[in-house]
């Protein structure tokens, strides 16, 4: 039980830099939509842009993140040096890509539709190689038990990243969105200097040895994290390859607006993941650590439906973080969320392949949903656009989420509380329901708020009653 206080200490550290960090960054969608119109397809570009990045982070990480947690905690191993060694492979790997991007700038630019403006490709290549490097001290502050420094660089990247597109968009009235892409690059900078005592006072020394051992047990996960990520950017990345309309960067800006506000969901599951990950790790040899995963996933199903509900029953209020020329795109919101969810079911089930170093599997689970995603996107986008986009991203998680939970119980068998689990989603697809009749009974803005208001104070209601009951009777 100790653990888990821990583990819920270590969430709210998480949770609170990463979901005000994420509320502080969705001041920029309201900007940015402002200065942007849907039409103009800015923000289509920045869109895009930024799911390319994604996928970038993921190649130049080559899953040494999770890989350093492994062996830093890996019994016969020396930190420092699993330390070491990582920080400098991943620093080569990123100098390497910058010096491949700049030499051969003007074919890359061309190949993803930016031949006009090769400086937005060059600019976010040095930034990701930045932020890709800088993954590593981050994962040693998480290592350290560092939650507090850890957070609190985070806001203040993110703090610096608001003020300068504040400047320029809102006091510059500015609407060139490779400024967007400038800022970046000078937040990731600036970062890299406030984490100089994780990247000085120690000896760097490359252990050839080891790195054969890490790169044997992050190659998997390598390939797990690029189909995990292309589960969350493919559509992003295919959609002006795929689909035929000439409004390709309004449609996409469109879907990419009204997915930030979804993204609350992205939020919980980051913040959990942060403190997750060394959890396991770190818990994997106590009598009770199968018990203690299976209430660490109930707990995180609960408060994700909760948090789903939150977003729907006061969807007419968080739609105002974007433009009004992007509400079309609404309907996408609670298909997005339920992807989400599902993607930090999966993240949760992962960890029991990484216990027994059988991370191949995780690279199955991920490339099955990933190939069910672009299937349905390549499919269904010429027709049905961004909508198809969503609804691949759903299919695509559930996918990955139900193979590997019965491949698990299989080699890794764990109780969790099922009948509970589906009792509260089946709770949640209800009031859901009830909510959107809510909405055709002509209550009025502020009679809907509060039907919606009663329908999360129901589930809100039923969770702290039948929670405290299992607590006290100590039920799993």
């Amino acid at each position: 039980m100790a653990n888990l206080k821990a583990l819920a200490k270590d969430t709210a550290i998480y949770g609170l830099s990463s979901i005000v960090g994420r509320f502080l960054n969705y001041l920029l969608v309201p900007l940015y939509t402002a200065k942007l119109s849907a039409a103009s397809g800015g923000y289509g570009i920045i869109t895009n842009m930024y799911a390319v990045v994604a996928l970038m982070l993921v190649l130049l990480t080559f899953g040494m993140e999770t890989t350093f947690f492994r062996f830093a905690n890996k019994e016969g191993e020396n930190p420092a040096r699993v330390y070491s060694t990582t920080l400098i492979s991943v620093g080569f790997v990123g100098l390497l890509f910058v010096a491949l991007t700049l030499l051969f700038i003007s074919p890359i630019s061309l190949v993803m539709g930016y031949a006009e403006h090769p400086s937005y490709v060059w600019v976010m290549a040095i930034t990701v190689a930045i932020d890709a490097f800088l993954c590593i001290p981050f994962a040693y502050l998480r290592q350290q038990k560092k939650a507090i420094k850890f957070a609190a660089l985070k806001l203040l990247n993110i703090a610096m990243s608001i003020c300068l597109n504040v400047v320029y968009f809102a006091m510059m009235d500015g609407n060139d969105v490779g400024y967007a892409f400038y800022i970046n690059l000078f937040c990731s900078s600036m970062l890299a200097l406030c984490m100089l005592k994780e990247l000085t006072g120690f000896r760097y020394v490359l252990d050839t040895a080891l790195l054969r051992r890490m790169l044997s047990y992050s190659w998997p996960i390598l390939v797990l994290g690029i189909a995990g990520i292309l589960n969350q950017t493919a559509d992003k990345i295919l959609f002006p390859y795929i689909y035929k309309g000439a409004n390709m960067n309004e449609q996409l800006g469109i879907y990419g607006a009204c997915s930030k506000i979804a993204m609350i969901m992205a939020m919980i599951t980051q913040a959990f993941r942060y403190a997750y990950e060394p959890f396991v790790f770190g818990n994997a040899k106590e009598r009770d650590s199968k018990e203690m995963y299976a209430k660490a996933m109930r707990y995180f199903i609960i408060f994700t439906l909760l948090a789903f509900l939150a977003v729907m029953a006061y969807l007419n209020i968080l739609r105002y973080i974007i433009g009004q020329d992007y509400w079309t795109g609404l309907r996408v919101v609670p298909i997005v969320m339920a992807a989400e969810m599902m993607m930090g079911i999966y993240f949760n089930l992962s960890f029991w392949y990484k216990l027994i170093d059988k991370t191949i599997w995780g690279a199955i689970f991920s490339g099955i949903g990933c190939a069910v995603l672009i299937a349905v996107n390549v499919i269904f986008v010429p027709k049905y656009g961004y909508m198809a986009c969503a609804w691949g991203g759903f299919a695509g998680y559930g996918t990955a989420m139900l193979v590997s939970y019965f491949v698990g119980q299989r080699y890794y068998k764990i109780d969790y509380p099922l009948k509970d689990i589906a009792v509260y989603t089946l709770l949640a697809i209800g009031l859901l329901a009830t909510i959107h009749y809510g909405e055709r009974l002509g209550f009025g803005f502020i009679g809907n708020l509060a039907f919606n208001t009663l329908c999360l104070c129901i589930f809100a209601g039923y969770m702290i009653k039948k929670e405290y009951t299992n607590i006290k009777n100590n039920v799993k």
